[in-house]
């Protein structure tokens, strides 16, 4: 909800250390890949109930997701990056919510499944509009930088990474935790699906 208001704040922070990696010879895809995988490390971290961990290797891969953009503004903008982007980012999303799953099944068990479901509807609404998006040619104006048309809603990048501290400290409130959580991400799945199904009927008719 507040990512446009971040943007210009956090560009300006790591357009630094995005020049430091391009001058080691680091490109932009593979800040994604090793953001990622160190992302990866939650998933054990949390199995095993090492939360502070957990959370170290959560923030460095949302540090990660900030810099490879930055690093390819700076380079080059590529769509086969973007898409590398946007799959890992959710594949890294469900796979902190399996963590907490796996640490407590008999407590998060449901509440994880609900907010994976979720995610699917977040995710598969801005997505599907992305692609048909770039196949009219409409405009991303909110987001001009972004390589998929990007809809913005009342939980995105910085909603999540804060839905993600709130679960690594306070672990015994995860399930009503992703709950609230869920019903935001509800909401935003929802104004994604009528947006973009009215903004698509009304180019329908041109």
């Amino acid at each position: 909800m507040i990512d446009p208001l971040l943007t210009p704040v956090t560009r300006q922070l790591l357009h630094a250390p995005a020049g430091w990696l391009i001058r080691r010879n680091i490109n932009a895809d593979q800040v994604t890949l090793g953001g990622f995988f160190v992302g990866l490390l939650a998933l054990p971290a949390l199995a095993w109930e090492y939360y502070t961990l957990a959370l170290l290797f959560i923030l460095l891969n949302r540090l990660a997701d900030g810099l490879d953009g930055a690093v390819a503004r700076q380079t080059r903008l590529t769509d086969a990056g973007g898409y590398l982007d946007i799959v890992l980012d959710f594949m890294f999303y469900n796979a902190v919510v399996l963590g907490f799953l796996i640490a407590d099944v008999s407590q998060n068990a449901i509440a994880a499944g609900v907010l994976m479901l979720t995610f699917t509807g977040t995710g598969s609404t801005f997505l599907a509009f992305a692609g048909v998006a770039a196949k009219r040619g409409i405009d991303n104006v909110s987001y001009p930088n972004k390589s998929l048309h990007y809809m913005g809603g009342l939980t995105e990048g910085f909603e999540t990474i804060v839905a993600f501290i709130a679960f690594c400290v306070w672990p015994q409130h995860f399930a009503t935790l992703a709950y609230v959580f869920a019903a935001a991400c509800w909401i935003t799945a929802i104004t994604r699906l009528w947006s973009g199904y009215r903004t698509l009927k009304m180019t329908d008719k041109h």
